[in-house]
């Protein structure tokens, strides 16, 4: 993604929470379903910390990501590879268990049972919080039939992450197929496959899946719709702006201007970053912080915009090892140096040699539809004035939970997919 899109933060939590096709609002709508102003609870110490440290996680990778492929597009999942991660975390001990929580942005003193409490209440709410939003949260354990997993490290997965934890013969051609099926059904085929195949050290996958689909809560009309210049990196390419006028939640700051786009009953929403004039993409994205974060979602006011916004699809893969070793994650990579004893009484001899994750979106005129699997395979050694808003360079756009504050995705577009 662009860097321009960085400070026009597309109200992504508003996206997750609120996307309800059904009660969302659009060109024929003439009642707006009431907005959600408030989760249905307070949220739990447990459920803060998890999501304080999620979000620490979330810009961490993030700038980590856009700094590794500067002037590219990227979209990431930081919820989903946390999730993943932490399910590995629960058989993790010593070092590789110190320096896991330490990247995941839980601090020492988080026990492992508040921060698996915390993942599971976290996402009870995330599942639940809108009936008319289609958001999906899935985990699962995939083992080698006849290694010898710890029962607890099972029982902990099903426990805090709802996992589903399946022994499979990993020899058989069919358990390719029967991990991909689970994938694609997981995330309404947007993401059909995660695995090509499974190498003969591998004994198990732990995998998260995330998909999202809602509707903004004021659509875009597709017949204003029209081509123009997006300034891409590299040159300028054609692109379709959508377009709409009126009050919309708009922020500006000596670096970016943003504005905030709710879908269905506000809850989720998508933040869009726009770069100021003569600022780079990669350098508003290199600045992102979870706590100046946490102050700008709040200095947000309500102004007369003039919003023009390009419609884009991407699908986007990474290999992660290379981005959470730098990130402070590395005795986990370690063949002979990784400890995992309380997966396996193998733990010793395992080691985590593939985090790829998966992720597609789909911004359109009547909302987004995002996927996002994460698959970690462990192996074994061997104001009033109308104001132009045009998104036509690269941006930066980040979908949240607005209630929470929970960070779902983050993307950067650099030049349009």
């Amino acid at each position: 993604m662009s860097t321009r899109l960085l400070p026009r933060f597309c109200a992504i939590a508003a996206i997750a929470l609120g996307a309800a096709c059904s009660s969302s609002t659009g060109p024929d709508s003439d009642e707006p379903s009431p907005t959600l102003d408030a989760l249905p609870r307070a949220l739990t110490a447990g459920e803060q910390k998890v999501i304080g440290a999620a979000n620490d996680f979330s810009f961490a990778l993030f700038r980590r990501l856009s700094a590794a492929r500067s002037d590219s597009n990227v979209f990431t999942s930081p919820l989903s590879a946390s999730m993943a991660l932490g399910m590995a975390m629960n058989g993790a001990a010593g070092t590789t268990y110190d320096e896991m929580r330490a990247t995941l942005g839980f601090g020492a003193s988080a026990t492992e049972s508040e921060i698996g409490e915390s993942y599971k209440s976290l996402i009870a709410l995330l599942r639940g919080l809108d009936p008319g939003v289609d958001f999906r949260i899935a985990n699962s354990i995939w083992y080698r039939t006849g290694f010898p997993v710890d029962q607890g490290f099972l029982d902990r997965g099903r426990n805090w992450f709802d996992a589903r934890a399946s022994a499979l013969d990993f020899s058989s051609p069919s358990a390719v197929s029967a991990i991909n099926d689970w994938v694609s059904t997981s995330t309404a085929g947007k993401i059909p496959t995660i695995l090509d195949r499974i190498e003969g050290d591998q004994v198990m996958f732990l995998i998260n899946a995330i998909y999202f689909k809602g509707s903004w809560r004021t659509q875009f009309d597709p017949s204003h719709t029209v081509t123009a210049p997006f300034h891409a990196v590299g040159g300028d390419q054609p692109a379709k702006l959508m377009r709409r006028d009126g009050t919309m939640r708009w922020l500006q700051t000596p670096e970016f201007e943003a504005v905030d786009l709710p879908y269905g009953n506000g809850a989720y929403a998508m933040t869009v970053v726009l770069p100021a004039a003569g600022k780079r993409v990669d350098d508003v994205a290199a600045s992102l912080q979870a706590s100046a974060w946490t102050t700008w979602m709040g200095q947000f006011n309500d102004a007369d915009v003039e919003l023009q916004l390009p419609r884009f699809k991407l699908e986007w893969a990474r290999e992660l090892i290379p981005d959470l070793q730098a990130l402070g994650m590395r005795a986990a990579f370690i063949d002979g140096g990784a400890d995992f004893s309380r997966m396996s009484t193998l733990g010793s001899q395992l080691f985590i040699s593939l985090v790829k994750q998966k992720t597609y979106v789909d911004v359109n005129e009547e909302g987004t539809e995002a996927a996002a699997v994460t698959n970690v395979g462990v192996s074994l050694t061997s104001m009033p004035v109308r104001r132009p808003f045009i998104v036509d360079r690269p941006f930066v756009f980040v979908l949240r939970e607005r209630l929470s504050g929970t960070i779902l995705f983050m993307g950067k577009i650099t030049r349009l997919p």
